[in-house]
């Protein structure tokens, strides 16, 4: 046996009362309290107990009826957004550190010469003019110059090129020495730290020539008879060549920067003892929670006010405090939700969806995230979803007030969050009809926390930013959990083997294969589902039993007739029916296998457990009365098995399966019925209920006399307007350009 089959076998056997068969009364409750008490342990370790008593609930814009004082002197700490937009400040206020370079001017220099040299030496090996400039084109290209016609037609002569190299001498040995900057080193700070032969100077950003300076003087050391075009070309060289003598020293400013981020402190400021911390009837502002935040961290920090013995105390206490809340909604189940409590599966995932709920609002205690992403929401809807939304709001309140007497969510605020967003996602499943309209609901859970944000901050008198900010994050929360849990439905149905009206919805689409199937392949069946199921669903809503289920398990019943459509009446041409060449015995098994195949069609179709079971309890154990007295008179010496002429069973469990079972059979017999009258009908449905009576399958159903007596009356009522009597309307005048036989003359048509 594999581990999940036994995991199965082992939940189910858990499900199962003592009077079922199932595990003693001391196994049956002791898993459910041994949960009980997990559940509690994991709320004690996910929400240590403060070691210091609690403060009065603040919050800002409230008003205090006393004092908070100070019995210890404490640090106020800055936030960490505040320490990083200090620490960033004095960062960003550190004058960079640039260093002077001397060997810049003779590097330059240096390269300037060389240049020159490979130009005359270019020049100097090219015989004609053309070969001289071919030689000074590939040199100049080789440095990166753009080369024109111009520039070949200065270079080419010695006297301009002397000239350009005298130029960039006088430019670099005078400039450089001064200090210039590269474009790319220089910071917008206004002041710098220059180090210059081993002393360091702060100076004026705009006193440190750049660049950009360097080419607006370079023409001014040419002369003034300079030929045109030489200024651009020697601004070109100076670029090319060009070396800052004024580097930035980035270790040494990182260093610094470092420094003053280290410098900044961490503290804002100090409390004394015995000063006031908050003070009674004035509201109360950020401040205020700031140094009353301080105070609480101090003391937790300290222990200053936790001996071991009150520490204990206030442990056991929560303890206590949090199996009395949780045991709220495990008595709850006990007393008004048995059949839940007593399926070890429905405890289980209930059990689960607390656990995810409490840990993730310690995720969010522990991360300070917004209270308004504690996922209350999510087993909210899916409890109103596999149940309903009354039992989904029992355990938000149950799970509001737990997690609001834990030391994070002690404020108003978190407390009316988890109410308002849990109840709002408990009744919302009743305006969805399709999981596809998942975002309806996410939209109708984020407009509660919207409303609860506005409300909350027009009474603290809070900013427009932080009541958008709660608005933003609830609706954000609104949309997740409504979608996750949409998302997770078919896996919590198949695990619990409950169907929710989301998944019978899109079952009872008459468009779905196997229902197409039917109408295409069997469209007498097909007529007759639908009718039955016309009435099996308003008798079940007569009752208050599920009028969706029962529909949609009409819709279903018959489908193993699609095997063999030709041997059920309904399907059948006027005065043709293949039974009549067959042997009784063989035309019973043929009726009895369509709900051997129906089983086997709606397990192909993944039909769940709750509709599966309409295709065999819709007959129970009857006798196959028609052909059981045929073979009766066939052979009338001969002993028969009464099991080859009944259908297998088992006999209706719920009151789904029962009302399906009676419609089935009043359908098909008020569909023969000779002038149907309401007093006609009426007698034929009680005739009909009350032989399945007699014979018994009734009784394994959990339907009471006077049920049944409001299924008869439905019935009647639902059978009464679908076959009511017809009046014969006259014939309509014939056109008077046609010529009609004579024959047509007594022709009628009925409504």
């Amino acid at each position: 046996m594999t581990p999940l089959r036994r995991a199965t076998r082992f939940f189910d056997n858990l499900s199962r009362t003592p009077e079922e068969g199932g595990p003693g009364g001391v196994i049956h409750h002791g898993a459910r309290v041994l949960l009980l008490l997990g559940l509690v342990v994991l709320i004690q370790v996910l929400f240590p107990v403060s070691p210091v008593p609690d403060f009065p609930s603040l919050e800002k814009g409230m008003v205090p009826a006393e004092d908070i004082i100070a019995d210890v002197g404490f640090s106020i700490p800055k936030s960490e957004p505040e320490l990083e937009q200090e620490r960033a400040e004095a960062a960003a206020a550190v004058a960079p550190v640039y260093r002077f370079e001397p060997a810049a001017s003779d590097s330059m220099l240096q390269r300037v010469r060389s240049f020159a040299a490979h130009m005359d030496s270019a020049a100097a090996r090219g015989g004609t003019q053309q070969e001289i400039r071919a030689a000074l084109r590939q040199l100049l290209t080789s440095y990166g110059f753009p080369v024109s016609e111009e520039a070949l037609d200065l270079l080419e002569h010695a006297e301009n090129r002397l000239l350009l190299e005298r130029s960039l001498e006088r430019v670099i040995s005078s400039e450089l020495p001064a200090g210039i900057v590269a474009s790319g080193d220089d910071s917008p700070t206004p002041q710098w730290r220059i180090v210059r032969d081993g002393s360091e100077q702060l100076v004026s950003r705009d006193s440190v020539a750049t660049q950009a300076r360097l080419f607006e003087r370079a023409s001014d050391y040419l002369p003034a008879d300079a030929p045109a075009g030489l200024a651009d070309f020697q601004r070109l060289a100076l670029i090319l060549f060009f070396e800052g003598s004024v580097r930035l020293d980035r270790a040494a400013t990182e260093q610094a920067r470092e420094q003053a981020r280290a410098a900044v402190p961490e503290i804002k400021g100090q409390v004394l003892p015995r000063q006031r911390i908050v003070a009674a009837h004035e509201p109360v502002g950020d401040p205020e929670l700031e140094r009353l935040n301080a105070y609480i961290t101090h003391l937790r920090a300290s222990g200053a006010l936790s001996p071991g013995g009150a520490t204990t105390a206030r442990e056991a206490g929560t303890f206590l405090l949090n199996l009395l809340v949780l045991s709220i909604f495990g008595f709850l189940l006990y007393f008004y939700r048995r059949p839940i409590y007593d399926n070890f599966r429905h405890v289980l995932l209930l059990t689960a969806l607390i656990v995810l709920l409490a840990v993730s609002a310690a995720v969010v205690a522990n991360t300070r995230a917004p209270v308004e992403l504690v996922p209350i929401a999510f087993p909210a809807l899916v409890v109103a979803a596999l149940w309903d939304g009354r039992m989904a709001l029992n355990l938000v309140l149950v799970m509001a007030v737990l997690l609001g007497v834990q030391t994070p969510f002690l404020n108003l605020t978190p407390r009316t969050l988890l109410l308002l967003g849990g109840a709002a996602a408990a009744l919302s499943v009743r305006v969805v009809r399709r999981r596809s309209q998942g975002l309806m609901l996410g939209a109708v859970i984020g407009l509660v926390y919207a409303l609860t944000a506005v409300a909350l901050g027009l009474m603290r008198n809070r900013e427009l930013a932080e009541v958008m900010t709660g608005v933003l994050w609830g609706a954000a929360n609104g949309m997740a959990t409504a979608l996750l849990a949409m998302g997770f439905m078919p896996l919590f149905e198949s695990f619990t083997r409950i169907t929710t009206d989301q998944t019978l919805l899109e079952l009872a689409d008459l468009n779905r294969p196997l229902l197409k199937r039917l109408s295409l392949e069997a469209s007498g069946t097909y007529a007759h589902s639908i009718n039955v199921a016309n009435l099996a669903e308003a008798a079940a809503r007569s009752i208050e039993a599920n009028p969706l289920l029962a529909r949609v398990g009409a819709y279903y019943h018959d489908v193993g007739k699609i095997a063999l459509p030709q041997y059920f009446i309904e399907n059948q041409a006027r005065g043709r029916n293949p039974h009549d060449q067959l042997d009784p015995r063989r035309s019973a098994e043929i009726v009895r296998q369509h709900v051997l195949e129906g089983m086997k069609l709606a397990e192909q179709a993944k039909l769940p457990e709750s509709v599966r079971r309409f295709i065999p309890e819709h007959h129970g154990t009857q006798a196959i009365a028609y052909f059981l007295d045929r073979q009766r008179q066939h052979t009338p010496e001969a002993e028969i098995d009464p099991a080859e002429f009944s259908y297998p069973g088992p006999r209706p469990q719920t009151k789904e399966t029962a009302i399906l079972m009676l419609a089935d059979s009043v359908e098909s017999a008020a569909k023969v019925l000779q002038d149907p009258t309401a007093e006609r009908i009426r007698a034929l449905v009680e005739r009909i209920v009350q032989g399945k009576m007699d014979q018994h399958q009734l009784d394994e159903t959990p339907l009471t006399l006077a049920e049944i007596s409001r299924i008869k009356e439905q019935f009647t009522v639902v059978l009464t307007g679908m076959y009511h009597h017809r009046i014969d309307y006259p014939p309509a005048p014939p056109p008077a350009s046609a010529a009609l036989p004579p024959a047509s003359a007594g022709s009628s048509a009925r409504s």
